[in-house]
Order: C-alpha cells, then structure tokens, then sequence
C-alpha cells in the first residue's frame, strides 16, 4: 500500500564525516547490507572515519574488499550530492525530514505520527 524511498541529505557543516557515511550506506546496499550499515553508523555517530566505516563493514560481515573498493572510490559521491539538492529545493530543514504523499513530516516522530498520516491518506482524506 506504499512505497518507501530512502534519500541522502548529508549535513556536512554540522557532521563533517556525513557524506562518507552515506557512501559507506550505499556501498552496504550493494550487498544487500543498507540498514545494518545505517544502524551500526547510528549507533556510532561519533566515530565515523573511513577507518572506522570499512571496520563497521567487517562487523555487519560485508565482503570487504568490494566495501572497501566502493568506499574508496567515491562511486555514490555524485548521487548522494543530487539526493542533497533535491532536499535542498524541496525546502528540507534538517533531518530525518519525511514526505507523506508531499506532506512533510519533521524531526524525529512516535510511530503513531506515521500511522496517523498513512492512514488519513489510505482513507482518501
């Protein structure tokens, strides 16, 4: 009944490792590995160097050598900067930001936020 789509919005001038970060998300989502890698990455946002990331990648069991090429490449640097603009254009103010069929929803929110707005929508309201 809906579709998620997941968007980088890397907040460099307050976490200046972010757009590493997303690269080493998507660079997990290659081995079907994203929302291990977002959650390892959470858990330790304090500690996000490339060092640190490729480590990250050995613990959720990445093949680390293909991580690793992809890290070091920059291979999802241009997506991830075209995720980060249309954010921009949208009028994005931080993060995590969510669109509900074009109805924003900011800042951290209790799940039942989420099941309100789906369910409005799913209702035709």
């Amino acid at each position: 009944k809906i579709k998620f789509v997941y968007k980088n919005f890397p907040l460099t001038d307050i976490h200046p490792q972010a757009l590493k970060a997303a690269e080493a998300a998507e660079c997990a989502f290659e081995q079907n590995k994203f929302w291990e890698m977002h959650d390892k990455m959470y858990i330790n946002q304090s500690e996000l160097s490339v060092t640190a990331l490729k480590g990250y990648a050995k613990e959720i069991g990445l093949r680390s050598t293909q991580f690793d090429q992809c890290l070091d490449s920059d291979k999802y640097a241009a997506r991830i900067q075209a995720d980060y603009n249309d954010g921009v254009q949208a009028g994005i103010p931080g993060t995590p930001t969510f669109f509900i069929n074009g109805q924003g929803l900011v800042g951290a929110q209790p799940i039942e936020a989420f099941k309100a707005a789906i369910d409005k929508i799913l209702k035709g309201e």
